[in-house]
């Protein structure tokens, strides 16, 4: 069954890529035995995508940007437990790119902006200029997104965990609301992304800051109340996070997505509404896309099958 017409759908590609990449469900070689698994995970979770969900607007974020971004400007350490991918896997990422296309769907990538930002300034642009009261789906598990979460009808779904996570999700799970999430980052840190944080400062205290604050902005204005609070190890608080503030700040910068990104060389900070819309499936480029790739008859066979089904 479909989802309902009228919502735009902002897919977080690398997760599934990586996922496809790295998981021992998914194998697939070459003819000469390289390895293809994540353009062929990848393909299978976009045909798989289209066919149940019939979306009408859809556009696919990928990240160009380790080690290069903006942020590593801001921050040297930033996802400093990253490895760049090697040659069999850059390969296979430039063909996760041209099967986008293939498949009749928009993808965007930038070498100083990450996926995060790609879809947050999609979000603000389909937002403003699509008509009526669309929805928004971003199609992922990364907390982080969740900032971008502005309406009651927007979600995040785990497509392959199949869970949707709605404004009020993110509030019952965290504690904290979407547009706090940025600072509450800038609080805890985030590990995964190699973010500091505050030293001592977790998720309760976090919330419960926040919750009493609003902001990060309004915490630092109210240092002198926070020995107040109902907090274990409350007294020392204050002194923490005056010690910690240029951290707490960087870190926060460091977790807001950009919903402004400009990029001279990417078309997404000024796709228009048709910039997403779905087109027909190219299943010549397809077969001759399996070709290039050296795709077994088998694989190749069994993804032009589905191809085929979905496009006639």
């Amino acid at each position: 069954m479909s989802e309902q017409h009228g919502t735009y759908y902002l897919v977080d590609g690398s997760i599934y890529i990586f996922q496809s990449h790295f998981s021992p469900y998914v194998e697939c070689f070459d003819v000469d035995g390289n390895d293809l698994s994540a353009v062929y995970g990848f393909t299978q979770f976009l045909l798989q995508f289209l066919r149940r969900v019939k979306p009408d607007r859809i556009a696919v974020a990928l990240d160009e940007s380790l080690f290069s971004g903006f942020r590593h400007e801001l921050c040297p350490n930033y996802k400093s437990n990253r490895e760049l991918p090697d040659e069999n896997l850059t390969m296979q990422l430039k063909g996760c790119r041209e099967i986008c296309s293939i498949l009749g769907m928009a993808s965007y990538a930038s070498k100083k902006y990450e996926a995060d930002d790609i879809i947050g300034t999609l979000s603000v642009r389909m937002s403003d200029l699509l008509p009526g009261d669309p929805a928004l789906c971003i199609v992922s598990r990364d907390k982080d997104l969740s900032q971008l979460l502005k309406t009651d009808k927007d979600y995040m779904w785990d497509y392959s965990g199949n869970r949707k996570r709605y404004r009020a999700d993110i509030q019952e799970e965290f504690g904290v609301s979407p547009e706090q999430f940025a600072d509450y980052l800038g609080l805890v840190g985030d590990s995964v992304d190699c973010i500091t944080g505050v030293p001592g400062v977790g998720p309760v205290k976090a919330k419960e800051l926040l919750r009493n604050f609003s902001s990060m902005d309004g915490i630092y204005e109210n240092l002198s109340e926070v020995a107040g609070l109902p907090l274990r190890g409350a007294a020392g608080l204050a002194s923490k996070l005056e010690a910690h503030q240029a951290e707490a700040r960087l870190s926060r910068e460091l977790a807001t997505i950009i919903c402004n990104a400009s990029d001279q060389h990417e078309g997404f900070a000024h796709a228009v509404p048709s910039s997403l819309e779905v087109a027909d499936i190219d299943v010549f480029s397809f077969q001759k896309f399996l070709s290039n790739y050296r795709f077994t008859k088998s694989d190749g066979d069994h993804l032009l099958s589905v191809a085929e089904r979905f496009a006639s």
